[in-house]
């Protein structure tokens, strides 16, 4: 049974209802962005080959260009159509995702009104949990408004609702298209302010600066801008920089202090808005992204409505490749205790290649611990209660924001249609740069405030695996810092706010030490390769199969570790190994290797050293067996320090220890 549709008038009950979701469209012309605001193909399931379920089984379809269709965006808002013209609006930002609207608030429905010009027909759909989609609503409009009130009950584990457009009997024009409910279920009309930490990017920062600036949807909840510049780029001097300061006037915030990473820099932002206090809600922004402002407006409605106080966040979408959703949602095993994507969600998805109405597995409601900072909605009120960001400088701030808020009574949403553009990390291996010490130091401090298993489940035991995995890999720098961090967290949560401001330098400096860590840009920097020996049978290793290969590899790559390497590896590499290719078990049994960083800029000498293996291995069996036995110890510390190392008044302390004296100042 399609569900009940009531037709209403414009003027019936205006006052006591609330935009809370805009049709919105593309107006830079960019391919790539286009799938996520229409749908021309209309693909659904039974349709194409529906078959197969999830991510990896996409439904391919062309993404048609706007003048092949008869259709022309004539504005942020509108579109004309020609005689014969349809589109869809079952599309990322142009859905209303329903389920969402029905779990977390007391809504019980929603209405759409759809204003034309022209003759046309109108059909709302629905999706349920299983990505099936069903017909609710058809009306032939004349022109004028067009009003349908669907009911949020059937949405209970997932779903979306949106319509299609078909112009049939001449040319049509959108003039607007909202989805709007009762007023009186918010708990607030709530206002925001934007905190952007930057580092070395004032390009992006301005770039950021005047998107939100500018937009006409953003001006009546965006009360202020607070960009906190940690870098010695400074944004001020960008070019732009002073014609949109001077537009912002004072919702313009700048704040200078020295570089206590990510984690510094929004604690900051969220001290600043607190402490303001004419804000209901801290955005926090990446620089280096770029917003849909409308995902921004659509997160304080949302957040309004939130039953109880709520968390916010965006999705990622790849700045590369604008069309490919990158993050929809993540959880941290507790077990493991690994921050990772909620199952079922692990692919990246392209909508150029499958649109939403085909694509099964996002029609399913996906609850989460956490949202990235590069987009996240913060209550106010939760950061007077539960405090500031953790003192990490980065990596796990933002997943253990998201716990402590949950474990205080307010949970992250990842809501459908806000999202941002962002470098995806796919290009990156930071587990093996200065970054490896922060992720290793604060999973452990993470895992130790949170982890709800004795000795912290499988976290000690993979820890170690990892160590030797890199050892095996010749990655000798990696494990310095990862051994460093280990050291540092026996040390007790003193260390946190102490050495925030100083302990980059010092990651640099231990890391520089490794020839491993010396990446060149030279393509000729270093001599061809030079085998002392061809592979045997003229097979270069491979990835295990099974466990006994497993096994088999990493005993053999193990022992290969204790030998004396060959002088002349010492000077020239054995192989050119692709950082694609560069694993344990072929690394293992080379003495020496020219390995391509993960952005392909790049190259550094790995060289086989056995005394740092053997000391390393045995510093690493040390510390883990010692941070084992003090686990209980060492988590009673952290866990009775965190209202203090988060609270407020400890990172003025900071904030006054790091400051910044500019030399024009």
């Amino acid at each position: 049974m399609t569900a009940p549709v009531t037709a209403t008038t414009t003027e019936e009950a205006v006052a006591t209802r609330r935009v809370v979701h805009r049709i919105v469209l593309p107006t830079d012309s960019d391919p790539d962005t286009l799938p996520l605001y229409i749908d021309f193909e209309m693909a659904r399931p039974g349709r194409e080959d529906d078959s197969k379920e999830g991510p990896a089984a996409p439904v391919a379809k062309k993404v048609t260009a706007i003048q092949d269709t008869g259709v022309e965006v004539t504005g942020r808002r509108t579109l004309t159509m020609d005689k014969g013209a349809r589109l869809s609006f079952a599309s990322y930002f142009n859905a209303f995702p329903a389920s969402y609207w029905r779990r977390w608030t007391d809504l019980t429905s929603v209405r759409l009104d759809v204003e034309v010009s022209g003759p046309a027909t109108i059909v709302v759909y629905k999706s349920n949990a299983r990505g099936e989609s069903q017909r609710t609503a058809l009306r032939a409009a004349a022109g004028g408004i067009e009003s349908f009130d669907l009911p949020l009950a059937p949405f209970g584990d997932g779903g979306w609702y949106w319509f299609d457009l078909y112009a049939t009997d001449g040319g049509v024009t959108l003039e607007r298209a909202e989805w709007s409910v009762d007023s009186s279920y918010a708990r607030q009309q709530g206002t925001v302010s934007a905190a952007i930490t930057t580092f070395n990017r004032p390009d992006y920062c301005v770039a950021q600066m005047r998107t939100l600036g500018r937009d006409e949807g953003l001006k009546d909840v965006l009360d202020r801008i607070y960009v906190v510049d940690q870098g010695t780029q400074r944004v001020q001097d960008e070019d732009g920089y002073d014609e949109i300061a001077a537009e912002l006037g004072d919702r313009l915030q700048l704040v200078r202090q020295g570089n206590l990473g990510g984690s510094g820099g929004f604690a900051r932002g969220m001290r600043e808005v607190a402490s303001k206090g004419d804000s209901d809600y801290v955005l926090l922004l990446d620089d280096d992204v770029t917003s849909e402002p409308e995902g921004i407006l659509r997160a304080v409605a949302f957040a309004d409505f939130c039953r109880t106080p709520t968390l916010v966040g965006g999705h990622m979408f790849s700045m590369f490749l604008k069309s490919q959703l990158h993050t929809y949602g993540e959880r941290v095993n507790r077990y493991r205790f690994f921050w990772g994507p909620v199952p079922g969600t692990e692919e990246a998805h392209d909508f150029g290649v499958s649109n939403l109405s085909a694509t099964r597995w996002m029609h399913r409601r996906v609850d989460v611990d956490f949202n990235g900072w590069w987009m996240c909605l913060i209550p106010v009120e939760t950061v007077r209660q539960i405090g500031l960001s953790l003192p990490v400088f980065i990596k796990w701030d933002d997943s253990e924001f998201g716990l402590r808020a949950q474990a205080a009574g307010f949970p992250t949403v990842s809501l459908p249609g806000a999202a941002v553009w962002h470098v995806p990390w796919t290009d990156k291996d930071d587990t093996i740069d200065w970054q490896a010490y922060y992720h290793q130091r604060n999973r452990w401090l993470v895992s130790l405030l949170y982890s709800p298993y004795r000795g912290g489940g499988s976290l000690p035991r993979e820890s170690f695996a990892v160590d030797v995995k890199h050892l095996l890999s010749l990655q000798y720098s990696a494990v310095e810092l990862r051994l460093k961090a280990l050291e540092d967290l026996l040390e007790g949560p003193e260390h946190l706010h102490r050495t925030l401001g100083t302990m980059l330098a010092e990651v640099r400096v231990t890391r520089s030490q490794h020839p491993d860590a010396v990446i060149s840009k030279d393509p000729a920097a270093y001599p061809e390769t030079r085998r002392h020996r061809p592979p045997s049978r003229g097979r270069d290793p491979k990835a295990p199969s099974n466990i006994v290969g497993f096994g088999v590899s990493a005993a053999t790559g193990a022992l290969r570790q204790l030998r004396p390497v060959r002088p002349a590896a010492l000077e020239i590499p054995e192989e050119r190994v692709a950082a694609v290719a560069a694993r344990w078990w072929r690394l293992s049994h080379l003495d020496s290797a020219v390995v391509t960083s993960a952005d392909g800029t790049g190259a550094s000498m790995y060289i086989r050293d056995p005394e740092l293996f053997r000391s390393y291995l045995t510093r690493s069996i040390r510390l883990h067996r010692r941070a084992s036995r003090q686990w209980k110890k060492l988590q009673a510390q952290y866990r009775d320090a965190l209202p203090q190392f988060t609270a407020q008044s400890t990172w003025e302390d900071t904030f006054a220890a790091n400051g910044v004296v500019d030399d024009d100042s």
